[in-house]
Parts: C-alpha cells; sequence; structure tokens
C-alpha cells in the first residue's frame, strides 16, 4: 500500500474518530452512550491529536464531552445496580467535583460477579468492575487534557483517581514485609475479584505516577510529592521484575512505557534510567521472541486486531524516543547507551507499518472479528496512525 500522506493521514483518523463519536453516542446527543474506560482513555487523546493538527475547536469539545461522559457513567453504579449514586459514595454534589475518588468502572456489559457466585475465569472477562490497567490509561488521559488546556482540574482528578485506587489494589501480603497488587476489584472497591497480579501494572503504575506528580509541580510546585509513597510502593513491586512477554499488546506497552519514562528522564531530571534500561532490554527480547511467530500469517477472523494495533503504537513510540535521544545532550554513559539501545529497536519499525496497512483494508474491517470489537478497534487504529496525542506528555 502506497504511504499516506499528512492530509490523507488527518483525513482518515478524523473519519475514524468522527465514526466513533458516532457509534458510541458521544455525538449527536439523543442517544444512549456506550462508554468503556481503556477504548475512551485512547479516545480522549485522538480528539487531543486531531485538535492540534487541524485547529478545529470541535475536536477538543469531543474530548471534553468524553471525559464527561465517562465520569457521568462509569463513575457511578450501574442502572442495573440495586445501588445508586457515585461509586464514591458522595452526594451528587460533591461527586460531580471529585468524580474519579471512588473509582471507574471498567464498562463492561455484564454486571459484576456477586459475592455468592462462584469464580468463572472465562466469564470474569465480560463482567464488570474496576481494572488497574484501565485507570491508569484514564489518569493518562486527564493528564492528556490538563497539559493540552493548562487547567489543573483535570491532572488533580487523575491524581484523586490514582490514590483512591492504589489504597485498594495494592495490599501488605502476609508475611508483613512485601506488597502485591490485585488484578480487578469489585465497582465499589469493597474486594478483589481477581486476585493475581497483572504483569506490567506496576510498571505502568509507577511511569502514569510520576507523570502525574511532574505535572502537579509545574501546576503548584508545593504539589510535586502528593504521590511520593505510592511511587514509593510502585517502586519497590518492579524491583527486579522481567517485563519480558510474548503478547503483542503488552509489547506495545513495554515501548510505549519506555517512550513516555524517557521524557520524563530527559526534559523533567527523573533519575529513573535504571527502570528505562530494564524497559529496553524487555522490550527488545521480546519483540526477538515475537518475530519469531507466524502471528500475522493467520485469517483475519482470528486476530484481535486492538492487540496488533497495541503493538504497532509501541512500536511508532520507538521512532519518538529515538528523536528524544538525538536531541538530547550525551553527557554520560548511561545516556549513551540508552540511545544505543533504542536506535536497535528502530529496525523493528516495518512492523507497523505491516499492521497498520492489514488493518486499513476495508475486506479485514468486514470481518466479524474486527465488528466484534469494532470500538476499541477503530480507536486503537487511529492512535497508532497519529500517536502523538497518545504518546506526548
Amino acid at each position: 500500500m502506497e504511504k499516506m500522506q499528512p492530509e490523507d493521514l488527518t483525513s482518515m483518523v478524523q473519519n475514524l474518530m468522527l465514526d466513533f463519536a458516532d457509534l458510541t453516542g458521544l455525538q449527536p446527543q439523543g442517544r444512549a452512550p456506550r462508554r468503556y474506560l481503556w477504548t475512551d482513555a485512547f479516545a480522549v487523546c485522538n480528539f487531543l491529536e486531531l485538535y492540534g493538527r487541524t485547529g478545529e475547536k470541535r475536536f477538543e469539545q469531543l474530548a471534553l464531552e468524553l471525559v464527561g461522559q465517562v465520569h457521568d457513567i462509569l463513575g457511578r453504579h450501574r442502572g442495573d445496580d440495586r445501588r445508586t449514586g457515585w461509586i464514591s459514595g458522595l452526594d451528587d454534589e460533591h461527586g460531580a467535583i471529585h468524580p474519579t475518588a471512588g473509582g471507574l468502572r471498567i464498562g463492561k456489559e455484564m454486571n459484576e460477579r456477586r459475592f455468592d457466585e462462584p469464580y468463572n475465569e472465562e466469564l470474569e472477562w465480560d463482567r464488570d468492575g474496576q481494572y488497574y490497567h484501565y485507570l491508569t490509561k484514564w489518569m493518562h488521559a486527564l493528564n492528556r487534557v490538563s497539559r493540552v488546556r493548562g487547567e489543573a482540574v483535570y491532572n488533580r482528578w487523575a491524581i484523586e483517581l490514582a490514590k483512591a485506587v492504589h489504597a485498594r489494589f495494592v495490599y501488605v501480603l502476609p508475611s508483613g514485609n512485601r506488597k502485591g497488587m490485585y488484578w480487578k476489584m469489585s465497582i465499589d472497591l469493597s474486594c478483589p475479584l481477581v486476585s493475581s497480579m497483572g504483569h506490567h501494572d506496576p510498571l505502568d503504575g509507577l511511569v502514569t505516577y510520576l507523570q502525574l506528580q511532574t505535572a502537579a509541580k509545574h501546576f503548584n510546585p508545593a504539589a510535586g510529592s502528593v504521590l511520593d509513597a505510592e511511587v514509593e510502593d510502585m517502586v519497590h513491586l518492579c524491583r527486579g521484575k522481567d517485563w519480558t512477554t510474548d503478547d503483542p499488546l503488552g509489547i506495545g506497552e513495554l515501548l510505549s512505557f519506555a517512550c513516555k519514562l524517557a521524557q520524563l528522564i530527559l526534559h523533567e531530571g527523573l533519575p529513573y534510567e535504571d527502570v528505562l534500561e530494564v524497559l529496553l532490554k524487555s522490550s527488545r527480547s521480546s519483540l526477538e521472541s515475537f518475530e519469531g511467530r507466524s502471528f500475522f500469517r493467520l485469517p483475519a477472523q482470528y486476530r484481535l486486531a486492538f492487540r496488533e494495533l497495541g503493538l504497532s503504537i509501541g512500536i511508532r513510540a520507538m521512532g519518538k524516543l529515538l528523536k528524544l535521544f538525538e536531541q538530547a545532550p550525551e553527557d554520560s554513559e548511561r545516556t549513551r547507551s540508552l540511545h544505543a539501545q533504542a536506535r536497535d529497536l528502530i529496525k523493528y519499525a516495518p512492523l507497523s507499518d505491516v499492521i497498520e496497512e492489514y488493518w486499513l483494508m476495508p475486506e479485514h474491517r468486514n470481518t466479524g472479528g474486527w465488528l466484534a470489537h469494532r470500538d476499541i478497534n477503530m480507536v486503537m487504529l487511529a492512535t497508532s496512525l497519529a500517536p502523538d496525542g497518545y504518546l506526548s506528555l
């Protein structure tokens, strides 16, 4: 497929995101909205990217309206739940001021598992609750809105969300000298629904908390330590971990974390080069393993586009990471080593083109596999095509 010109790329992303707005009830108004936290977090970043590319205020407005819908829907109990109001338990007035104080629901179609129901691993994927790695995506989206608009309130909501969920997802192990994390919590954060820890959740939390805390300091120098205790927990949970994975979405996340952390190191002077080094090494091992698989030979109906597009987004992040190092002074042996590792990863850049070209073909977007996850697939494709709204801090 011939490489798209920038104006054609912007037009494609615009069409994808306007279709998403229509299909999920964001705009035009009048239909019951369908909100899903992960998808909506990426969508907010995409609308901000379109606003930056075109200067059209309607895209900024779509991002803000989406934030409002997510808080109003996923920050409250479900319509089929006996409980009502804000998940946090705050009254309507205070809940609107602190919409993230009780966390945010995933947005799954099925209600969460009742306490008297047996655990079913397969069914749990379809049930509502709270996922840590979805919540961090929303923290990131709120932070991006704060930075684009220069308004502290969105980052404050992100920090309130971080504090609320960290206190419930992170716990002390029975031994008393170590901590762990739950993968999934109940809607009201009162109990774990899946007790195991997500492979990359501590890393996700560390990078996201550092991002929020750095932004808070820019808005108010006195707030520069607002998440120190939470950051310390994540540093502890990350220590000694191997992040290598063979999941394409997981690899993409590793690469995206590396890009975000590098910005915080190179632009903000944060001392986390050791974490970045482990991240880059784990990314390389993961990509080497993935490259040897026959993943892309499967027919479209057997492939999950959003997971592949997550990898594509991460590979796009490597181009941005390399530019960051090229523009930064290599004033230490460690910086030169990190730059060399980033250069080594750029050889995987063609993988992103392969993934995008495949899912841009109309016949591949008319299969049951694509349509079953259409909302998230559309948004992740748009992010891959124009990733700066998501990757830039």
